[in-house]
């Protein structure tokens, strides 16, 4: 039985299930937001917050690193389905004119989280990174919620894989490009925040400034209730089945990819041996976003012809378990180009079908963006969760050969749970 609400052609537009193609502008131009949004959320993890905290305090960097970081993704949990929530009820008319619900939170998010990225540059004490990297995350998270509500808001189905495909190549895209421009580009750590801030302005400002947003009709906008709106993020999974499902096999292939890449570095060092375990790093990286953006799209367009989701899903988990697996037996160079390309091609798909499935699952057109932003818990709190068990698989169940082992099967159980969703072929 499906979860969806029934949408009657008596609903406002911004409810409707949407009919009518996007263009290939529209897609081009979400695809930049979501490359400014996620360069904003990675280069400061991998490149600038590293560099920012071994200045402030160098003998204690790697626990400051995990207690600012932590803090960020705890922020990122709670903020992305509150500001989800109130996107979803956002009615905001200026000098008479409407406008729509989720633009004014991409606009804002962007601005204000430019703005957080630039005082965070100039930031000289721990306490001072970790609110700044809040700010930035709640600001960038708000952003996130409303992007994602872009694809079941203006997206018909039969289109949903492939855009998604799309709209998740930046994930991987974002890492890189970001990491080059703070690297090659600018130099110095507070020139390479300033950077970031500017193009995410650049990237992510055009998508809300001109593509349609649709008003929603006061009449239509759920009630804003402290009690009601906080009781509203647990979905009852006796009455959602299919979207409870949805969300544990995300959180399972994604904490599957948090086993898989945190002690990547570490694991080229210690496990590999590699001579040069940074630039090899690079190498891997590389590979894994050549491999994803391979798939992303083919693979979501073949889902949209063929209207099956499940199938892919359950395909892709299955290719990075070998990937995994690969790694956990042979812990080679050769072996390791070899898994990046396959986990970065198992992904892909994975990203691009999961992510049009989950649209179809979602329980009600007024609280898209707050549900959405339930499912993207399940995104951050594996990236909370993966270092407390990765350590002690590492230190004392056996080292990466039992980390790997364990990153396979936790994704290939995440990916075949798929088949319990009752409402999606």
């Amino acid at each position: 039985m499906t979860t969806l609400d029934p949408t009657p052609a008596s609903l406002p537009a911004a409810l409707a299930e949407p009919t009518v193609p996007v263009r290939r502008s529209w897609i081009g131009l979400i695809f930049a937001a979501n490359l400014g949004v996620w360069m904003a959320f990675f280069t400061p993890i991998q490149v600038l917050l590293p560099q920012q905290i071994e200045q402030i305090a160098p003998g204690d960097k790697e626990n400051m690193l995990a207690v600012v970081t932590g803090l960020g993704a705890l922020a990122a949990v709670l903020a992305n389905p509150l500001a989800g929530a109130f996107s979803d009820r956002t009615c905001l008319r200026v000098a008479g004119r409407e406008f729509g619900r989720r633009h004014v939170w991409t606009a804002g998010g962007a601005v204000l989280g430019a703005a957080a990225l630039v005082l965070l540059a100039q930031q000289r004490t721990i306490l001072g990174v970790a609110l700044g990297w809040v700010a930035a995350q709640v600001c960038f998270n708000a952003m996130l919620a409303s992007l994602s509500a872009a694809i079941p808001d203006r997206v018909p189905v039969a289109q949903r894989g492939g855009v998604s495909g799309w709209v998740g190549i930046p994930q991987a895209l974002g890492l890189v490009l970001g990491a080059v421009l703070v690297t090659a580009v600018v130099t110095g750590n507070a020139a390479g925040y300033l950077a970031i801030a500017v193009a995410v302005l650049l990237l992510s400002l055009p998508f809300a400034l001109l593509t349609p947003d649709e008003p929603l009709p006061r009449t239509h906008r759920p009630a804003i209730r402290t009690r009601a709106l906080l009781a509203s993020m647990w979905i009852n999974p006796r009455r959602h089945p299919d979207f409870a499902w949805a969300w544990i096999t995300r959180f399972l292939v994604q904490l599957g990819n948090a086993l898989g890449t945190l002690y990547l570095l570490y694991f080229l060092t210690d496990g590999v041996r590699h001579p040069d375990p940074e630039g090899s790093l690079l190498v891997l990286i590389l590979l894994y976003t050549l491999g994803m953006m391979l798939t992303a799209v083919v693979a979501g367009r073949m889902s949209d012809r063929s209207g099956r989701r499940k199938i892919y899903v359950i395909v892709s988990g299955l290719i990075m378990a070998v990937a995994a697996l690969l790694l956990a037996v042979a812990p080679v160079w050769p072996m390791a180009i070899v898994a990046a390309l396959l986990l970065g091609a198992g992904y892909g798909v994975y990203l691009s079908v999961d992510a049009a499935l989950i649209t179809q699952v979602l329980p009600r057109a007024t609280d898209r963006a707050k549900d959405l932003g339930v499912i993207n818990i399940a995104n951050s709190a594996p990236q909370v969760l993966g270092p407390a068990l990765s350590a002690p698989l590492v230190v004392y169940l056996g080292g990466y050969p039992t980390l790997y082992a364990v990153t396979a099967v936790v994704t290939l159980i995440g990916s075949v749970l798929v088949v319990k969703i009752r409402s999606v072929p």
